[in-house]
């Protein structure tokens, strides 16, 4: 491996905790700053910390991270911020996986290295979406991309909260090619779809995988402002809609709808699929599922 190579690496795992640093101070600071509205009399929530592992068949070191959860807060239900950094050799069917994809000489020499952060928040107020975020890099001895995006998830959908998120997004992406977001929109839209229920699990984002122009700095430098859109995109609208009242009606139609969250983490995203496959800490990976959830 190049000493460019390690020092990007080193980067990106470094930027990946920054990223969750100001995530896990902001978030904390909504938590402070709820005075008023429903809730506002509760404990401001904090989030709690533990470290993390990766179980390797022979014993030996791969990795860990960091996963970061506050529970029963007076805005947040439930938000973890996890981040990640493992490595080590994958498994055959994660190969196969990799394979299918088109990773070159992923049969031949399946080691890999991989960081990111990973977002979900469940919010206390029916009004106040759900949203998902995360980033990462993946390197293998055959080539190396980034990946990931961040999307909505309203139960209770307000049209100019849709149209902030995305401007938001669009605005951060729009400086590297006015391509960029439509393309990663539509790609959203696609991804974050769930089949069995003919629908989307919310109000889309942004989504990319597989990302390797060839030029590993420009590349970084949009996953970047993929993670630094997220917090004036979502903040506002926790801000807004945290002081509205909400009814039994309310939040019944937020845990149906917390049930597709569910349904579309465990059956069809990727990160959830890898993440157990390659054993990583099974909570961290599914910290994602909500607390409460209702089917019909």
């Amino acid at each position: 491996m190049s000493g460019d190579m390690l020092d990007q690496k080193a980067r990106a795992a470094t930027w990946f905790r920054e990223l969750r640093d100001q995530i896990v101070a902001a978030f904390e600071g909504l938590e402070d700053s709820h005075t008023t509205g429903p809730l506002n009399e509760a404990a401001a929530g904090r989030f709690e910390v533990t470290e993390t592992t990766r179980a390797s068949d022979d014993g030996s070191d791969a990795g860990g991270g960091l996963m970061s959860v506050m529970r029963g807060g007076r805005v947040f239900e439930k938000v973890g911020v996890n981040v990640s950094e493992v490595y080590g050799t994958l498994g055959e069917a994660a190969q196969k996986a990799m394979a299918a994809r088109g990773v070159p000489g992923i049969a031949d020499n399946p080691r890999f290295w991989a960081s990111g952060i990973s977002l979900v928040a469940h919010m206390q107020n029916p009004h106040v979406p759900a949203v998902h975020m995360n980033t990462r890099m993946f390197w293998t001895p055959g080539a190396w991309w980034f990946g990931g995006g961040s999307d909505l998830n309203p139960c209770i959908e307000y049209d100019a909260d849709t149209a902030h998120f995305h401007a938001t997004q669009k605005a951060h992406l729009d400086p590297h090619g006015t391509d960029i977001y439509p393309r990663l929109k539509a790609w959203a839209d696609e991804y974050f779809y769930i089949p069995h229920r003919h629908r989307a699990r919310g109000v889309g984002g942004i989504f990319m995988d597989d990302q390797n122009s060839g030029d590993w700095e420009t590349d970084f430098a949009l996953t970047q402002d993929i993670g630094r859109a997220f917090l004036p995109a979502f903040v506002p609208l926790v801000e807004q809609r945290r002081v509205q009242p909400w009814d039994d009606a309310d939040k019944d139609a937020q845990l149906v709808h917390r049930g597709l969250y569910a349904e579309y983490n465990l059956v069809y995203d990727r990160g959830t699929k890898f993440g157990l496959a390659t054993g990583h800490d099974a909570n961290a990976v599914l910290m994602s599922l909500p607390p409460l959830a209702k089917w019909v």
